[in-house]
C-alpha cells in the first residue's frame, strides 16, 4: 500500500478566526500553529504546506501568566554595532501586540522555507476588526483550559 501525497491543487485551505481576548499566549500559539501546519487534517504531510489561513483578533488582550510581563525579554538586532534592542513583554504588548503573538507562533513552526511559507498565512490584528470578511472565516474554538 502506498502513502498518498496530496498534489498542489488537491490541498484545500480554510480560513479560521481566533479571538485572543483573555487567552494565554502559549495555548493560543499552539492551536494556531497546528492550523497553520495542517496537523489537524488527515492529509497532513510533513514536507508540504497543507495548513489553513488563521486570523487572530484582539491581540492586545492576550494574557501572560506569572511574571512574564516584566521578565520575558524580546531582542532585535539591526546588524550594526550597538544595534541590539531589548524590550520586555509588557512594552511589546503595549506598543506592538501583534509582534507578541507572531513571535510565539513563529517559534512553533518549522524552520526554513516551509515554515516561512506557513507563517505568511497568519494574520494578526490588534483590535476586533479585520479585512478578511470576504473569505468567510470560521470561528476556531479553543478549549476553555487555554483561557
Amino acid at each position: 500500500m502506498r502513502t498518498h501525497v496530496p498534489k498542489k491543487g488537491e490541498i484545500e485551505r480554510a480560513w479560521w478566526v481566533v479571538d485572543a481576548a483573555g487567552m494565554r499566549l502559549g495555548r493560543l500559539s499552539t492551536a494556531v500553529a497546528e492550523r497553520l501546519t495542517g496537523k489537524h487534517k488527515p492529509t497532513y504531510t510533513p514536507f508540504l504546506d497543507t495548513g489553513d489561513h488563521v486570523i487572530v483578533v484582539n491581540a492586545d488582550k492576550v494574557h501572560l501568566t506569572g511574571r512574564k510581563l516584566q521578565q520575558k525579554i524580546y531582542r532585535r538586532y539591526s546588524g550594526y554595532p550597538g544595534g541590539l534592542r531589548e524590550q520586555t513583554a509588557e512594552t511589546v504588548l503595549e506598543r506592538h501586540p501583534e509582534r507578541l503573538v507572531e513571535s510565539a507562533v513563529r517559534g512553533m513552526l518549522p524552520k526554513g522555507p516551509l515554515g516561512r511559507q506557513m507563517f505568511r498565512k497568519l494574520k494578526v490584528y490588534r483590535g476586533s476588526d479585520h479585512p478578511h470578511a470576504a473569505q468567510k472565516p470560521q470561528s476556531l474554538s479553543i478549549p476553555e483550559a487555554a483561557r
